[in-house]
């Protein structure tokens, strides 16, 4: 175990022993091509290989996307994961130990193991009841009624919480501390004073993590009017609702062999599939769908293909709609959703969507669980394998009220629902299709449709941009931009390893003006000032900005443009680095001219200030000209 003194230490030493040609080729397919190697990009709809790995540099880099960093930035990026997550993990992985201050103490460690035996033993004591308490033969009842196995039963090892109030205190206090329990949400406070058990007269769902560790329990209730139906444990040090789904654990094998995930709305909906055939199903532990939910769902399906299968009632499709949101908006940032079937994509376009969103939908009426249960697995799979694309599912069911729809008002609001669903698709062929089917089926014009269809793209595009003031770029200001990083580039390189100090001594006062290059312009001068080799400086600055996915980006251009200065001796270098100023301070100067024109045409020419702009402008020309 090697020690770290500092965060920052324990993420250099975890960049040490990452090769990015390695860490990228677990996701990508790589070609190797002259120094560098290319593969499809996985961040966005990548049509032919436009990522560059570079070993020497050791970044990745997109030419089309424009995504690029370093090898911990790709496993974030690709991972999904809070970056003190990935590094907590790779330090594990690597033997490296972290500052206290950012790993658990070893009493907290304690207690949460402390935590996850009592919750085993919980489980193991519902189980065992299940068979022998003397009032579990309504939970039995109630589970064969579900066609619930014994095999079934020891394989989630449901279980039985008998109806007193403190029996499995009683079989877990000699063996734990009464704070361990109650933090493991096993037992509360009576109004006595005294301790009772949280989970009574109810059948007991242990929910593992996905290495198979009991955290918490569902418990379903079997009394007439017993309320609530069911009752979920809190979340606490071992168990958080939103970052853990109930049978992952025994389905992550099956994700990854079929590449894809079937997101159920409850326990017995997962128990019924799992259990005749259908191992790839999932459920949330009695909450909404998370973002933590899907990102830690794309660790086990590349395709990210996504089915979900909740109840066929109103309150099911609006939880498909709720869950296919927050499913669109976690991924948004790695490519399109997949919104229309294609028989002609290569074997080879693995990546070329972020998502494949599909809605599974049994017959009306019927939940997942009662339908697997009455037709079995493999009718369930034949839904699975015809299940339609999200958008083809919310269309169809936004049509079939189209007979409800018997005013013009009705049939507008209807029109209306159907071009919330279409303005999402991109592309425009396959947008204008749907169009042409729509109108048919509501015989409705389609170029009128059409053109309020573009009229609400519109809208949407003004409504999103408008908040952020962002200036017009010219070609004058993507210049500007260039050339300061071209300039910034310069420290980057390999030749300006031993001249640091002389060329940054060779810049004017503020000849980087853009805010963002300023933040990046000054990190490097701090870390100079310790640092005075370049790939060391390079590494640093991408801990630094490791949050920063814009930072991060600039940073991966300013290493790729910084090649253009390597093997340069002391005076090209330094004459380069003149050269980039000489060309931003005529930038600047066009600009300060064009500005004070513009002042001077807003004047009269009466105005003793028209004059003061006037004599600017004039001075300004001939600093510019050469004039004397």
């Amino acid at each position: 175990m090697v020690m770290a003194n500092s965060f920052e230490e324990a993420v250099s030493l975890i960049k040490d022993r990452l090769d990015i040609v390695d860490v990228v080729s677990q996701y990508v397919v790589l070609k190797k091509s002259g120094a560098n190697y290319w593969g499809i990009c996985p961040f966005h709809n990548d049509k032919k290989p436009s990522m560059s790995v570079s070993p020497a540099k050791g970044i990745y880099k997109c030419f089309s996307c424009g995504e690029g960093g370093d090898a911990l930035h790709f496993l974030v990026k690709i991972q999904n994961r809070a970056y003190k997550e990935v590094i907590l993990e790779l330090a594990e992985k690597f033997g490296i130990e972290l500052p206290k201050k950012f790993t658990p103490s070893n009493e907290t460690k304690e207690q949460k193991a402390l935590m996850l035996k009592a919750c085993q033993k919980a489980a193991k004591f519902y189980n065992k009841s299940l068979y022998s308490a003397d009032d579990s033969n309504k939970a039995m009842t109630y589970l064969r009624g579900r066609n619930i196995t014994d095999e079934v039963i020891e394989k989630f090892t449901l279980g039985w919480a008998p109806n007193k109030y403190d029996s499995l205190y009683k079989e877990l206090k000699n063996d734990f501390k009464d704070e361990i329990l109650e933090k493991a949400g096993l037992i509360l406070k009576s109004n006595q004073g005294g301790w009772i058990d949280r989970f009574r007269n109810r059948i007991i769902i242990p929910i593992q993590n996905e290495n198979g560790d009991y955290v918490a329990f569902g418990a379903r209730a079997v009394d007439e009017g017993q309320n609530p139906k069911y009752l979920n444990s809190s979340d606490s040090m071992i168990y958080n609702k939103s970052k853990i789904l109930f049978g992952l654990n025994s389905a992550k094998d099956a994700i990854k062999n079929e590449d894809a995930v079937i997101i159920m709305e409850g326990y017995f909906d997962v128990i019924s599939a799992q259990s005749h055939g259908v191992e790839n199903a999932v459920a949330s532990c009695g909450t909404a769908m998370t973002a933590e939910h899907v990102k830690l769902l794309s660790r086990y399906t590349k395709k990210r293909r996504i089915f979900l299968s909740f109840d066929t009632d109103s309150a099911g499709i609006n939880a498909t709609k709720r869950g296919s949101d927050v499913i669109k908006t976690t991924l948004a940032t790695l490519g399109d959703v997949k919104q229309f079937d294609e028989s002609h994509i290569s074997a080879t376009a693995d990546n070329k969507y972020a998502c494949e969103i599909r809605v599974v939908s049994p017959p009306q009426g019927k939940d997942p669980d009662e339908f697997i249960r009455s037709m079995g697995g493999d009718a369930f799979k034949m839904f699975i394998k015809e299940a339609p694309l999200l958008i083809d599912f919310l269309l169809n069911n936004t049509l079939k009220e189209k007979n409800n729809a018997k005013t013009p008002q009705q049939k507008a609001e209807l029109v209306t629902q159907v071009m919330d669903i279409l303005k999402d698709v991109d592309n425009k062929i396959i947008q204008s299709e749907y169009v042409k089917m729509v109108s048919t089926i509501l015989e409705i014009d389609e170029n009128s449709m059409l053109k309020e269809l573009n009229r609400l793209g519109n809208i949407d595009t003004y409504t999103v941009s408008a908040p952020i003031k962002k200036p017009v770029v010219t070609n004058s200001s993507q210049f500007e931009i260039r050339a300061q990083k071209n300039l910034l580039s310069v420290f980057l390189s390999d030749s300006s390893s031993n001249n640091y100090q002389k060329l940054n001594e060779l810049l004017p006062q503020d000849i980087i003006q853009d805010e963002t290059l300023i933040i990046v312009k000054n990190t490097i001068d701090k870390l100079a000032c310790t640092i005075n080799n370049v790939r060391e400086l390079t590494k640093n600055l991408f801990t630094e900005f490791i949050e920063d996915d814009n930072l991060t980006q600039i940073l991966t251009d300013l290493v790729d443009m910084s090649e253009a200065f390597n093997g340069l001796d002391p005076d090209e270098l330094e004459r380069a680095v003149r050269e980039n100023i000489a060309r931003l301070l005529r930038c600047y100067s066009e600009r300060e001219v064009e500005k004070i024109r513009k002042q001077y045409k807003e004047v009269n020419d009466d105005d003793l200030e028209a004059l003061k702009i006037q004599m600017q402008l004039r001075d300004k020309i001939k600093l510019r000209t050469g004039d004397k």
